[in-house]
């Protein structure tokens, strides 16, 4: 009969042994500034196209950090407004959204971690008739008893969930945070929306 030993591992040991190779015990990011990687929306817009889905021609991104999206959205002929709360080089600055009362078609955005879901409210509270929403956010998005009562009223029409790990980089530096134990996926929501959301895969 084998003998259990006690665990002598650490919390970086379960992160090393699924690869995640820059997992940080350090503190989170003051700003919460962790900055997507393009290729995340690249491979979403191509996937959206393929399945037919339209999106507005002007986008708001109300949490543009150092311009990731922005500049991927620009890049596809989408006219985009980019705006954040800190300065970090790009948009407009000193932009409260969760106390802003501006109005889009299109809300995209990696929103600040810890005020997900209240981006997401106020997104809807600001969204135009026939809009929609779309967030960057962990798949663990879709727990929580909150958020369950949320989502019971606010149901996505689609989410969009990576097959492969994409990054999200603490201060934009994707040399140093080359990787990601998390898996992220792109929530969908429509004005007036209601029933269950239709799940796919981005290869």
């Amino acid at each position: 009969m084998s003998v259990s030993r006690d665990w002598t591992g650490n919390t970086r040991s379960v992160f090393t042994s699924i690869g995640a190779k820059t997992y940080s015990l350090c503190e989170r990011e003051p700003t919460d500034f962790y900055a997507t990687n393009p290729k995340a929306l690249e491979v979403f817009l191509e996937v959206i196209n393929q399945d037919g889905i339209i999106l507005p021609h002007r986008i708001c991104e109300p949490s543009c950090g150092a311009g990731h999206l922005s500049e991927v959205l620009k890049n596809h002929g989408y006219e985009v407004d980019s705006y954040d709360l800190y300065n970090h080089g790009y948009g407009k600055i000193g932009f409260d959204f969760l106390k802003s009362t501006m109005k889009a078609e299109c809300f995209l955005t990696n929103p600040p971690y810890k005020y997900a879901l209240e981006f997401v409210k106020k997104a809807l509270e600001n969204l135009l008739p026939n809009g929609c929403v779309i967030m960057f956010l962990k798949i663990q998005f879709l727990e929580g008893k909150e958020r369950y009562k949320f989502f019971e009223k606010n149901p996505p029409t689609y989410v969009y969930v990576n097959s492969s790990r994409q990054n999200c980089a603490r201060n934009a530096d994707f040399t140093t945070y080359s990787g990601s134990a998390v898996c992220y996926a792109w929530f969908i929501w429509e004005r007036g929306f209601s029933g269950e959301p239709i799940i796919r895969w981005i290869p």
